[in-house]
């Protein structure tokens, strides 16, 4: 392919023709002089090219670059904001057996999110977006995309109905210029509460504790503010609609206090207190409820970590323990064991005034691109015939679940 072949076949747009045939009226007589043409087709054809551009008006041109440009600009937001925000998500699936033997794909008592007896199962599947407020960039925020029967059981007492289901969290956040930096969130978020969260993955076990399941709100709606004087202390406030009521219902609000301690890089004491009236129409009675969760690393093998709640509601009271270990044999595979008590004085959590306990122990297999397999046996007992058993109710059930879980996110 000779020199302006490869030239004009380079040339996509009529800007790029344009330049080109001005390069080639530069170039084309040194090129003839060079091969002993004293008249080439390509010098013509080149200064018929610059006479095409020339002869168009100076807008057009101007007008091609500023499309040019305006394009670039569109593409550099695009990637800016990608840089700056994180995708994350995972998808959780389950199989669960009960040894109580009831009707297949009814529920287990207890499990609020695991809980399908012998049948395979979806838990859910989630998708978040997650710009952080910094020092360096003020405003961000987070969007948490859920779907499936978790997301159905979170809200599932939701006063504004199906509207907020599959937006487990949806806030905006902005780091305030004072001090060290004042941050503000305004949305819905997750509680601050309890040792456990919603997605399996960040929990130690796969089922969730008596207390997360029965002692704690899973969200709120609200403003949430944190500050952190130094690295050993973080304190935050919040003023929020109440317990998983993104919707009020009624015309009170409820407030919560925080404080987080780190003593030591092997010591974490997460001290939580919230009160605010939550019965339907009752801006009068309040719910109180303090929670207390503390986390120990031994050592790389092996950590420890301690929940204890304590609520009352007109009347009514519940509290309970949970104590957890964590043995890491290596990267990839632990044992976790986890003991709990559970007093529900007046039947408020569980709808029947009892004491219950849970033992639960896990394996978890780990894969470096994301994939996490738990294996874990419970058994759960009552001083009540609490539980179902063919047609009849005893005072313990023992279960089998296998748990899967693939998470991923842009920034690992």
């Amino acid at each position: 392919m000779d020199f302006m072949t490869m030239l004009f076949r380079r040339c996509k747009t009529a800007a790029h023709v344009a330049c080109a045939a001005g390069a080639l009226s530069l170039v084309a007589p040194a090129l003839a002089l060079a091969q002993g043409d004293p008249n080439p087709g390509g010098l013509v054809l080149a200064h018929a090219f610059a006479s095409e551009e020339s002869s168009r008006p100076a807008s057009a041109a101007f007008a091609g670059s500023a499309a040019t440009q305006q394009s670039a600009a569109e593409d550099s937001g695009v990637l800016n904001f990608f840089r700056k925000t994180e995708l994350a998500g995972f998808a959780d699936v389950y199989f669960h057996y009960n040894f109580n033997d009831p009707t297949t794909g009814s529920f287990t008592p207890l499990r609020n999110f695991d809980s399908q007896h012998n049948q395979f199962s979806f838990a859910l599947a989630e998708l978040a977006f997650i710009k952080p407020a910094t020092s360096d960039d003020r405003v961000g925020f987070r969007l948490d995309l859920d779907y499936g029967p978790v997301a159905d059981a979170v809200n599932a007492f939701e006063p504004g109905g199906d509207v907020f289901r599959n937006i487990q969290q949806g806030y905006i956040s902005y780091m305030a210029p004072v001090g060290s930096g004042l941050t503000v969130d305004i949305g819905k978020f997750v509680t601050q509460h309890g040792a456990e969260v919603i997605e399996s993955k960040d929990n130690w076990n796969y089922s969730r504790s008596l207390l997360f399941a029965l002692a704690i709100p899973y969200y709120h709606m609200g403003v949430r503010v944190a500050y952190s004087p130094n690295d050993k202390l973080i304190v935050g406030g919040a003023v929020v609609n109440g317990w998983n009521n993104a919707t009020d219902n009624n015309s009170g609000k409820t407030f919560g206090l925080q404080a987080v301690l780190k003593p030591t890089g092997s010591v974490s004491i997460v001290q939580n207190y919230m009160g605010g009236p939550e019965q339907n129409d009752n801006a009068d009675d309040w719910r109180h409820l303090s929670d207390t969760t503390i986390t120990y690393t031994v050592n790389d093998m092996l950590s420890v970590m301690g929940n204890y709640d304590y609520g009352r509601d007109t009347g009514s009271t519940w509290q309970g323990v949970g104590l957890y270990a964590k043995a890491q044999a290596n990267p990839n595979f632990a044992l976790i064991p986890r003991i709990e008590f559970l007093e529900d004085k007046h039947g408020f959590m569980s709808g029947l005034s009892q004491k219950l306990k849970e033992f639960t122990l896990t394996a978890e297999v780990k894969h470096s691109q994301g994939l996490i397999m738990r294996v874990e046996y419970r058994r759960d007992w009552s001083d009540e015939d609490f539980f179902i058993k063919d047609t009849g109710l005893r005072a313990n059930q023992n279960t089998f679940t296998v748990g899967m879980v693939y998470a991923f996110s842009t920034r690992q």
